[in-house]
């Protein structure tokens, strides 16, 4: 079955850049003497000499393998060099490779678009790149062509026996009666081979590449002829490719879907995949899955060159196998502290240097259970908003793992004591992601994350107005009453810019790919509502009036319950004497209000003294608005409480005596 070909219009040219054993490279670079001789980078630990994370060619040639440990290398190839990464927290710290890798990148980025997939992997979209130079200086005209360009294997290139290679190439790539697409793939050769030359030149880093006109050939295609090499897959050629490429090969493939096509429609090459119509391989894998298998058995995607150059997200992890499991709430939740520590540092550098921040906290392991038939069951994944600051980071990861360590146990399986089942955690990791750019102008933003040395400026209450400080600590001094759709707002006066942080008091509203039964609410009493002067404005009115809430907007926040009235009620248990005379006087001062006005005036101010003593709070800073969710009874008696100078209105009371006390409505104190 033929190759669908895509408009001309529609032709884009896609490199695939891969860095050959690259961390290996840049262990060489710092120690020269390591070029040329078998080397391995090894994450060490006690266990079998730890796992090795890359090899080199020359070790590679020995039989050593990626899969090995360390004490198996060494047996395979007794001359092999064997270096460790470095360790910070106990764990593996790959700063040193990322930094390197983010030098490539900066070359790569200069010729066009440009998405970082990996640490050592880059896609390229040089598609306005080769329009120019096909405009200006078309392959066909130059006299001179590069040799790193003529090694480059170009497939389904016809050449006769005895022909010379690089004169083959040259040949394809000078071609006149080639079509515009084969045109435009001769000119991103050309201009990926300089690339490779500069990348070598700059950072003493080889690399190979792919080039097609999508991503997921110029994915295939670099890995084919490795190292410092660069292979081409024209549309002619496409079949040819995928017609004896395995089926666990393609990228999404490996997995239970590639294992089901084996399995279920005998598929063992993604050519294979020709023979099924587009209807049936939907009736089988759904609408959608159905119609990318069709596709990328004809070597179609649509997927695009994100144009990104920073990480999407950000994780940290670190993996426990065999006797190193762990078993106990205490050694999982030291890992986590050291795990959310690397992940707030990356957080904060990320913020300082690119002006970005996450939204999304996302805790995964994986463990097993023993004594249980259903050994094999997944951990579940949870996730949360993400709140900024190391401690806060510690708290809510814990948080996340131990929700899901009793849905993974079930309902009975994770209580204290239960000897018939235990659980053993082989892989920890955290991560932060829906990062976003800070829009320009923000530049308050820093404040609401970073701790100040300057001491900031305080309203009337002793509430922060500038900024909250990245400490557990920054909201115990000011308490601020918030409805459950609270919003932090920054007020920068210099620049009478404001800027609202994601909502992380309503996950469903700005986590959208959180669902509700995967969320688990993060401790809401460290997030502080900074208000601006407007905000205060607004607050002081409302308290003086003791207006109703009216605005549709705010009823769908949701209102504030009573409960909030009594959140500073001071639960030092009264004495016997005190009690009762609690009871005279608040039985008096009702008595009073009825008889005499002078008298009132006096029980009033006793009233007064006791309620600052012993419920420790300011009635002025109560929002009135809460009493609308009471009964009409009980909102009489407690603003008569509240406000004992005003009078009641007894027309409105019934005659019955049956009137509901607030008493009944909260249960007294322990003593």
């Amino acid at each position: 079955m033929p190759v669908a070909r895509p408009e001309t219009s529609d032709v884009r040219v896609i490199a695939h850049v891969d860095m050959d054993c690259f961390y290996v490279q840049v262990e060489q670079r710092k120690q020269p003497e390591l070029r040329g001789l078998p080397t391995a980078v090894v994450q060490y630990n006690e266990w079998q000499g730890g796992g090795l994370i890359a090899v080199s060619y020359e070790a590679r040639k020995c039989g050593v393998k990626r899969s090995m440990r360390g004490d198996e290398a060494k047996a395979a190839c007794p001359e092999i060099q064997l270096v460790q990464v470095p360790v910070a927290r106990g764990k593996a710290d790959l700063n040193l490779y990322r930094s390197a890798g983010s030098e490539v990148v900066s070359i790569l980025a200069q010729s066009g678009k440009c998405e970082r997939a990996s640490i050592d992997e880059v896609y390229l979209d040089l598609t306005d790149a080769a329009e120019s130079m096909l405009a200006d200086a078309p392959p066909e005209s130059l006299e001179l062509i590069d040799e790193e360009v003529l090694k480059s294997h170009i497939l389904g290139m016809s050449r006769k026996d005895g022909d010379d290679f690089k004169e083959s190439v040259r040949d394809w790539i000078c071609r006149k009666d080639a079509d515009r697409r084969d045109k435009l793939l001769s000119c991103g050769i050309i201009i990926v081979a300089e690339l490779r030359k500069q990348v070598l030149k700059e950072t003493e880093f080889t690399c190979s590449a792919g080039i097609a006109h999508n991503k997921m050939l110029a994915k295939l295609a670099s890995g084919m002829n490795k190292p410092a090499q660069q292979t081409v897959v024209p549309y002619s050629a496409v079949q040819e490719l995928l017609s004896s490429l395995p089926v666990k090969k393609m990228k999404q493939l490996g997995g239970k879907l590639g294992t089901s096509l084996q399995t279920d429609l005998g598929v063992d090459t993604v050519g294979d995949l020709l023979q099924f119509s587009e209807t049936k391989l939907q009736e089988h894998y759904g609408i959608n899955t159905g119609t990318w298998l069709w596709n990328i058995a004809r070597g179609i995607s649509g997927e695009e060159v994100q144009g990104r150059l920073l990480p999407k997200s950000h994780g940290s992890g670190k993996t426990f196998p065999g006797p190193r499991a762990l078993k106990s709430l205490s050694t999982v939740q030291h890992w986590l502290n050291q795990l959310s520590e690397e992940l707030s540092e990356r957080l904060s550098s990320d913020l300082e240097l690119n002006k970005r921040i996450a939204s999304t906290l996302t805790l995964h392991a994986s463990a097993f259970k023993s004594r249980d038939s259903d050994s094999h069951k997944k951990f579940p994944s949870k996730s949360c908003p993400l709140r900024y600051g190391v401690t806060k980071i510690q708290e809510d990861a814990f948080n996340l793992f131990q929700a899901a360590l009793r849905e993974y146990m079930g309902p009975f399986g994770s209580k204290p004591g239960n000897k018939q089942e235990t659980w053993r955690i082989t892989g920890l990791s955290v991560s932060a992601s829906k990062i976003v750019d800070i829009p320009s102008g923000t530049s308050s933003i820093m404040r609401y994350f970073q701790s100040q040395s300057t001491a900031p400026s305080r309203s009337a209450d002793g509430c922060v107005q500038d900024h909250v400080e990245m400490t557990p600590s920054a909201t115990e001094g000011c308490s601020v009453q918030r409805s459950t759709e609270a919003q932090a707002i920054i007020h920068e006066e210099d620049t009478g810019v404001t800027y609202t942080l994601p909502n992380f008091e309503n996950p469903d509203k700005d986590i959208d790919l959180v669902s509700k039964e995967d969320v688990v609410s993060c401790p809401s009493s460290e997030v502080t509502v900074i208000p601006t002067q407007l905000e205060s404005n607004r607050s002081t009115q409302t308290k003086r009036t003791g207006r109703k809430i009216n605005n549709q907007n705010e009823k769908n926040r949701g209102m504030p319950s009573i409960v909030d009235i009594f959140k500073n009620y001071n639960a030092t248990p009264l004495s016997k004497q005190e009690t009762q005379e609690d009871s005279t006087v608040s039985s008096t001062s009702r008595r009073a209000n009825f008889s005499s006005s002078s008298h009132s005036n006096k029980v009033n101010q006793e009233v007064e003294e006791r309620r600052e003593t012993d419920w420790g709070y300011k009635i002025d800073e109560i929002d009135q608005s809460v009493f609308d969710e009471l009964p009409a009874e009980i909102q009489r008696e407690l603003r008569s409480f509240l406000h004992p100078n005003k009078r009641l209105n007894t027309s409105k009371s019934k005659g019955d005596g049956s009137t509901s006390s607030i008493a009944h409505y909260f249960p007294p104190l322990n003593r």
